[in-house]
């Protein structure tokens, strides 16, 4: 009796390791390919024939010393270990609301984004400018954010102000299924726009 018992459990373990671990997989991956093979392989991006990112995941637009290139508007932080917005070390930093930590860098953050955009210490700072998401890779911005750093990415480009507005209106997505979250702009398609300007 226990014999069969455990023969049956053996089986049936082989048979579901195979039917979901090797079939299901196959058949879902054969499906996205056929139906959506842009967004089964990641999204990625592409200028004169190369790649230069992924719209699913955000990245940055500093120089060799970490610096924000001026020209284009800033991602959201990414609490990524390592190097930010590492797909392979996706996550939060953990901390909570009241973290000294947390309160520290977010401090830190906003006397920054001050800073590169030439504001006021009494002008409020959107809450996405300062803190990571939860995957700390969102390749997006919210509309507050994208407004306040247009100024300066128009000064940089030698733009109106009111011209990168209105890519940014243009460039904005609006809410998931028409309720969810808040309407965005990815930060990769707005810059890439603004390169493709001067040409």
């Amino acid at each position: 009796m226990l014999r069969r018992q455990l023969l049956t459990g053996l089986l049936m373990t082989v048979v579901l390791t195979v039917l979901l671990g090797l079939v299901y997989p196959l058949a879902i991956t054969a499906v996205a390919q056929v139906t959506m093979q842009h967004k089964a392989n990641g999204s990625i991006v592409s200028v004169n024939g190369h790649e230069v990112g992924s719209s699913l995941i955000g990245q940055s637009f500093t120089d060799a010393k970490g610096n924000a290139i001026r020209k284009y508007f800033q991602s959201r932080p990414s609490a990524t270990s390592g190097t930010p917005y590492n797909g392979l070390a996706s996550g939060g930093s953990n901390y909570g609301p009241g973290n000294p930590d947390f309160l520290a860098a977010v401090r830190q953050r906003v006397a920054e984004y001050r800073a590169l955009n030439g504001l006021s210490a009494k002008t409020s700072v959107p809450v996405d400018a300062v803190t990571a998401s939860g995957s700390g890779l969102d390749p997006e911005i919210s509309v507050a954010n994208a407004d306040l750093q247009a100024p300066r990415v128009a000064a940089a480009r030698g733009l109106s102000v009111a011209t990168v507005l209105q890519l940014v209106k243009a460039r904005t997505n609006d809410r998931s299924l028409g309720f969810l979250g808040a309407p965005g702009v990815n930060v990769l398609g707005l810059n890439l726009a603004l390169d493709a300007m001067r040409k």
